[in-house]
């Protein structure tokens, strides 16, 4: 259960495929509207879900007035919540940069800045909402039980319409600090299942206890305690279709010309940051000593030389009169 060993190979496949960049991590959810949709057409639904989520990522990123510049990314489909509850969302790793649109430099994004989360959800729920729509016409989403009557095309119409004015969550978090914290989360979200054993408390044949945060109360862990038949239950909601991909590559990181595309990115990334020697100006009455950078005038670049030393200031002591 643990899929240890996969994860492993896996991360380090993922290791080989790091650019130089700073990676940010965006988070794509589904309203409960359309999460019970969802529930009903797993795998269409799904696969809708994290190709509407990478499509407006790559879109967006696309624009000349955001990026400008292509990009891939990698997602995790995840289906619950900390209770075990049928939450389904995506997360993206994505790098901060891309080649340009006429692939011949690399565009960085800007320090602790990807794009405009508000653009990205409108687009991404634009997307996902388009998506739907197609499926129905070709009949090919399910309805069953209380979500029967969407079956109807004016009520169907009418699911969407209200799905067009809920607010659609996307969250982008801060760049991690290096490739270490990216390959750290990786690890985290992608060969799981949908409760670890370390946050199991107690088993018995009358109640099964595990640990959840509590989002709502700033990440408080709590206990939440369940009847079996209802854990399995939740456990169950996530059992994902037969064959489903739930990490899935896209853009530059595609399957395909994969490597040449990283081989590329990483050649214009470099030349973007060449590494050359310091041509400062050097006074000729200079000492011939090695050159660092601290030695360098911050102003005009020249070597600087050592004129004085001041002493640190110490104030003179203070006696306080007590009599």
């Amino acid at each position: 259960k643990c899929q240890g060993a996969a994860r492993a190979q896996w991360l380090s496949a993922r290791k080989a495929e790091l650019l130089p960049a700073p990676y940010f991590h965006v988070v794509f959810t589904l309203p409960p509207a359309a999460a019970e949709i969802a529930f009903q057409n797993k795998a269409l639904v799904y696969a809708l879900l994290m190709r509407a989520a990478a499509e407006a990522t790559m879109t967006l990123a696309e624009n000349r007035r955001r990026l400008g510049a292509k990009i891939g990314l990698l997602a995790v489909l995840h289906t619950w919540g900390q209770t075990l509850t049928h939450h389904p969302h995506v997360h993206c790793v994505v790098p901060g940069g891309g080649v340009s649109l006429d692939g011949t430099r690399w565009i960085a994004c800007k320090p602790s800045f990807f794009l405009p989360v508000k653009a990205l959800a409108r687009l991404f729920h634009r997307l996902l909402l388009a998506g739907l729509e197609a499926a129905f016409e070709k009949n090919a989403l399910c309805f069953l039980g209380e979500l029967a009557p969407l079956s109807e095309p004016r009520a169907f119409a009418e699911r969407i319409k209200s799905l067009r004015k809920t607010d659609w969550v996307v969250y982008a978090k801060p760049p991690f600090g290096g490739p270490e914290q990216v390959l750290a989360y990786l690890a985290r979200y992608t060969h799981r299942a949908a409760i670890a054993n370390s946050r199991l408390v107690a088993i018995s044949d009358d109640e099964i206890a595990f640990t959840y945060k509590d989002y709502r109360r700033n990440g408080r862990r709590k206990i939440m305690r369940l009847k079996p038949e209802e854990f399995m239950r939740r456990f169950l909601l996530h059992v994902l279709p037969g064959g489903f991909h739930r990490i899935r590559h896209y853009g530059l990181l595609a399957r395909g010309d994969r490597a040449e595309r990283l081989e590329l990115c990483r050649k214009l990334a470099a030349a973007n940051h060449p590494v050359e020697e310091p041509t400062a100006p050097v006074c000729e009455d200079a000492p011939t000593a090695k050159i660092g950078a601290a030695s360098l005038c911050p102003d005009c670049g020249a070597l600087m030389r050592r004129i004085g030393v001041t002493p640190p200031f110490r104030p003179r002591p203070f006696h306080c009169d007590t009599s």
